[in-house]
């Protein structure tokens, strides 16, 4: 009989060249943590109304191309702005009041749930309690009523969660769990090296071996 959602079997499975494979870690919290401190840190989050898809990206590079970020990358102009522009999406910067230092994207589309689509600082501001803050405006955002716009009326949620895969920072699950979050399901995603195209420097990324096909191979 065949599954909808066929299993890896036990053992190794081959990667084609050319190509980069992930395992993938879903993450939720039914219910609010208890917040941890955050520590003083000089910056700010800010709310990000209506970003356009460049000024998006620039930052979206900034944060994410050493974890091999790449799709909205990829996706067309107007079918990332009609995301990041959506009424149900917020998008937030962690800001020195001259920089852009951190992205977080949070999609309340679904009625009852959020996803923390995007979360990352830069590498300059990591381990400074950046992160923590950041964080911390996430769930408090995500679990308070009203909605942080007047404007958007939602019913309350009772699911956040968030993925993580090993092309992120190595702390990345681990600060995900420390912030109250429970891994939940874990998959196995495979997509093409976006190195070899130009889609981010040969150089990003460095924790990931590339391999390239060979012609007639």
């Amino acid at each position: 009989m065949e599954t909808e959602n066929p299993i890896l079997p036990l053992g190794y499975s081959p990667v084609a060249p050319g190509k980069v494979a992930t395992i993938v870690t879903c993450l939720e919290m039914r219910q609010p943590p208890a917040l941890r401190p955050v520590p003083e840190t000089g910056l700010t989050v800010t709310r990000w109304h209506e970003p356009s898809p460049q000024d998006y990206r620039t930052l979206y590079r900034a944060v994410g191309e050493q974890w091999m970020w790449v799709s909205r990358l990829i996706r067309p102009d107007d079918a990332l702005a009609a995301t990041i522009q959506h009424p149900d999406v917020e998008v937030y910067v962690l800001t020195d009041g001259t920089r852009k230092l951190g992205l977080l994207e949070m999609d309340f589309r679904t009625e009852g749930e959020c996803e923390i689509v995007y979360f990352g600082i830069v590498e300059e501001v990591i381990g400074g309690g950046a992160g923590r803050q950041l964080m911390d405006h996430a769930i408090r955002t995500a679990w308070s009523r009203p909605a942080s716009s007047p404007a958007i009326s939602r019913p309350p949620i009772s699911r956040l969660w968030v993925h993580t895969c090993h092309l992120d920072h190595p702390a990345a699950i681990h600060f995900y769990q420390r912030s109250g979050f429970t891994p939940y399901a874990m998959m196995v995603e495979v997509l093409d090296d976006p190195r070899l195209d130009g889609t981010i420097p040969a150089s990003a990324s460095p924790h990931v071996a590339t391999i390239r096909p060979v012609p007639g191979r």
